[in-house]
């Protein structure tokens, strides 16, 4: 079964900062079935994130690589998986709610 995994980072990244290692246990990830994902890849396409570093920003997630989704882009993630009005997102829009409140960082492992 084809997952993604998503945890909020506890420090904010630094610009040379490289993300390049599968490590969820690190960030107490969640998984998130991919048929779930796929189903809200398109919608994402216009949200900011940074693919693997700081250096490197660019639209929507890294469906194969890691994904850094920015405090500045929680509300519009929020809003699309709230917009899909499924139970499967509940544990994610929570987790997406935390790190709004605190401005924090969520790392996306994609499959």
């Amino acid at each position: 079964m084809a997952k993604h995994e998503f945890g909020i980072m506890q420090r904010k990244p630094f610009f040379h900062d490289r993300f390049d290692t599968y490590n969820p246990p690190k960030y107490n990830c969640i998984e998130i079935h991919d048929v779930f994902i796929e189903e809200v890849m398109m919608d994402l396409l216009d949200m900011d994130c940074y693919w693997h570093t700081l250096q490197r920003p660019e639209k929507g997630l890294a469906y194969y690589g890691i994904t850094l989704i920015p405090p500045k882009s929680m509300e519009d993630f929020i809003s699309i998986l709230l917009s899909k009005n499924k139970e499967e997102y509940t544990a994610l829009i929570a987790l997406a709610n935390q790190a709004k409140e605190k401005r924090k960082y969520i790392i996306h492992y994609g499959i």
